[in-house]
């Protein structure tokens, strides 16, 4: 376990933070699983490190979660209108936020 430690701090995989006031921190604990060799003896003990999330109160810890998805059919339909509109299509043009703003604006 102390090996997994000092991998999590060696990666910068957390920082520490003030807790706000009036929140409360949530717990953790360590997982283990057993790695075993090919002829089956036991090869380590690997363990990781997660947080308990079941403990958290709806409202109080967390908010409502949302994530929009469109269907592929209208993904399709919208790059065919751009493309019959404006003629090429470029990589850039979708990962550009911009661009995308533009385009929400003038066909939706």
């Amino acid at each position: 376990m102390g090996s997994e430690v000092e991998a999590l701090e060696e990666n910068n995989t957390w920082t520490l933070e003030d807790l706000p006031p009036g929140k409360r921190a949530i717990g953790c604990k360590w997982v283990y699983k057993i790695k075993y060799n090919a002829d089956g003896t036991i090869e380590r003990y690997k363990a990781r490190l997660v947080a308990l999330g079941n403990k958290q109160i709806e409202g109080e810890d967390y908010g409502e979660t949302f994530a929009p998805v469109a269907r592929m059919g209208t993904v399709v339909c919208f790059l065919k209108l751009q493309q019959e509109t404006i003629g090429r299509c470029t990589k850039w043009m979708y990962t550009t936020p911009s661009y995308m703003e533009i385009l929400s604006k003038r066909f939706i």
